[in-house]
């Protein structure tokens, strides 16, 4: 067995997982999950297998009907898994069209062009599954923050020096590509926050680095959140959790904003690890193999740590790890068909 089916009576079993249950256009997720799609039946059994308590999904089509999510909990639970009769979401930024050329190539109502990456609005979103309710009036949403207004935000310049978003852009972009949400959840410990996001890849742009400048600082948010500096920081345990997309040693990007993160002394690193990472080394990186979460081609990017699930440092970790069995693993295949992103995992006690 790669994991414990679930978390002891006395723990919370806290994930996060990049399903990339995304798909070309609205409605096409719920006929999947519905359907005899591999992919989806593979997620849910994975999901099923690794029981958490609170899972964040990343990567997931938001409807505002919550349907897909709805069918998915279904499909869980009909694997074996947890019931999760608590389900949250909040709209993306993602495909939000903007109208404006955005990214600056002479066309409008392309997907670079919408306030977050996407080619419709919803486009791979977020979601919560919870065995335990969300304190819905507690719940902040940061992600309408526009990312001038962070304090110390480095914006893209030109070669020249000015500015690569013209000053109408800058009035209406956000910082979060996805969101970046803090949810309350009543669990059995007490109440605990989740700072929830998913953010930017830090390629696919330019010289001005827009994308890899924008995921440093949807990464300096949450620090800032702490801070005080944005909004009041949570006064309980919190658990920050997600896609960062960024590797603290390798890949693209400022794997320097990853270290301090995961350096801050609010929080703690788990480290968790697996097998299958291992067993799947790049032999061209420099990070622990057994870390990674994302199993990309060699040598670019090669496997990569970007999914993250960070408890603040009053909490108790019973124990972690990630979902990536080792190739000879009866779960191994079903892993692959899933995503390319490993489930990650957090045992916690108060």
């Amino acid at each position: 067995m790669v994991i414990a089916t679930a978390a002891t009576a006395d723990t919370l079993r806290i994930a996060t997982y990049h399903t990339e249950l995304s798909r070309d256009g609205p409605g096409l997720l719920l006929r999947d999950i519905t359907g005899e799609d591999d992919q989806s039946r593979a997620v849910a059994k994975v999901i099923a297998t690794a029981a958490p308590d609170i899972l964040l999904l990343t990567g997931f089509d938001y409807d505002a009907g919550r349907l897909a999510l709805t069918a998915l909990r279904d499909r869980i639970a009909a694997e074996g898994g947890p019931a999760y009769p608590h389900l949250f979401a909040l709209p993306p930024n993602r495909g939000v069209p903007s109208g404006l050329d955005l990214n600056r190539d002479g066309l409008l109502g392309g997907p670079d062009d919408a306030l977050g990456y996407g080619e419709f609005a919803g486009q791979a979103g977020m979601a919560l599954l919870s065995m335990y309710p969300v304190e819905a009036t507690g719940v902040m949403d940061l992600s309408g923050l526009l990312w001038r207004d962070l304090p110390g935000a480095t914006l893209p310049v030109l070669p020249d020096g000015t500015s690569f978003y013209a000053d109408n852009a800058l009035e209406l972009l956000p910082l979060s590509t996805t969101g970046h949400w803090m949810v309350p959840v009543d669990t059995p410990n007490g109440l605990v926050t989740l700072m929830a996001f998913y953010a930017t890849t830090p390629v696919f742009d330019g010289p001005e680095d827009r994308n890899g400048l924008r995921n440093r600082d949807e990464l300096r948010l949450w620090q800032l959140v702490l801070d005080g500096s944005l909004a009041a920081a949570p006064s309980g345990p919190f658990v920050i959790l997600g896609n960062a997309n960024l590797d603290p040693v390798d890949g693209a990007g400022y794997p320097e904003a990853m270290r301090s993160l995961l350096s801050d002394l609010r929080l703690q690193d788990p480290a968790p690890s697996s097998a299958g990472g291992a067993a799947a080394a790049d032999p061209t990186q420099s990070g622990p193999s057994g870390q990674d979460t994302a199993d990309w081609p060699e040598p670019d990017p090669g496997n990569l740590r970007v999914d993250y699930v960070l408890p603040s440092a009053n909490l108790h970790v019973v124990e972690s790890g990630v979902f990536w069995p080792d190739p000879g693993d009866p779960l191994a295949d079903t892993v692959t068909t899933a995503s390319r992103h490993r489930l990650v995992w957090v045992d916690l006690e108060n």
